[in-house]
């Protein structure tokens, strides 16, 4: 059971290459690794992976539960992000692909 688990987690959870390469596309400057930007980017990613799982395994409550968390910690990146700074936010959502 446990093999299986992990099999599933390399699945759905990013490789450090996919994280830095999601990283460069979305940094402001040279060191950034955790503006709101990269953040969402990077959340945005996982969510993705994780509702395809989720399509095969519907099933699967405590991966659900996962994805929650995770649509509630973008949403509070992006409220965050629009009441600092409106142009920042509105650039973030047509680069990753979100609607309003």
């Amino acid at each position: 059971m446990f093999l299986i688990k992990s099999c599933i987690m390399k699945l759905i959870m990013l490789t450090p290459e996919e994280k830095i390469k999601i990283i460069k596309k979305y940094k402001l400057h040279e060191l950034d690794t955790g503006s709101p930007e990269v953040q969402i980017a990077l959340l945005t990613e996982e969510i993705k992976r994780l509702l395809l799982h989720l399509k095969k395994h519907s099933k699967d409550f405590h991966s659900k539960r996962g994805l929650i968390k995770m649509v509630c910690k973008r949403r509070a990146l992006l409220k965050y992000l629009k009441n600092e700074d409106t142009k920042r936010y509105n650039n973030i959502i047509k680069k990753v692909g979100l609607k309003k």
